[in-house]
């Protein structure tokens, strides 16, 4: 009864990880304004970071934009020299956006705030905690995917 008692009191998981989302991105756009992009581009960036040379719906996809929103997000970052577009030479229809060198500095120059926003969002979890929590984040994507 008492469990049954609390769910009806606690806020839904999903009431939950939006609060999360909301308030790292509002520390991510703090962090990163000085810098002249958002938060959204940055995780853009970071995106192509670990998979360089990706088509705009698979950036759009891993970065959590819309198709629709990736062109001007694009645009924006090739205005400002952190990516370039080139052709596919598998699909000449295709470009894809890679990370240029200026795009990679700025992201070495933001590891360590970002890392220590993470670390502030983790602060009263343990080690183990810390990686229950990143597993248990990881199969509900995967269950939601």
């Amino acid at each position: 009864m008492l469990d049954s008692q609390a769910a009806k009191t606690s806020p839904s998981l999903l009431y939950m990880v939006k609060q999360v989302e909301l308030v790292v991105r509002s520390h991510l756009d703090e962090l990163v304004r000085p810098a002249g992009i958002t938060a959204l581009q940055y995780t853009a960036l970071t995106v192509l970071e670990r998979h360089d040379g990706l088509s705009a719906a698979q950036l759009a996809r891993d970065s959590f934009v819309t198709a629709q929103s990736i062109a001007d997000l694009v645009r924006s970052l090739e205005n400002r020299g952190l990516v370039r577009r080139e052709r596919n030479p598998r699909n000449r229809r295709e470009l894809l956006i890679l990370l240029t060198d200026a795009g990679r500095r700025l992201l070495e120059e933001h590891a360590e705030p970002v890392r220590t926003l993470e670390e502030r969002m983790v602060r009263d979890l343990t080690a183990h905690q810390t990686e229950q929590f990143r597993q248990s984040l990881t199969k509900a994507w995967h269950a939601l995917s």
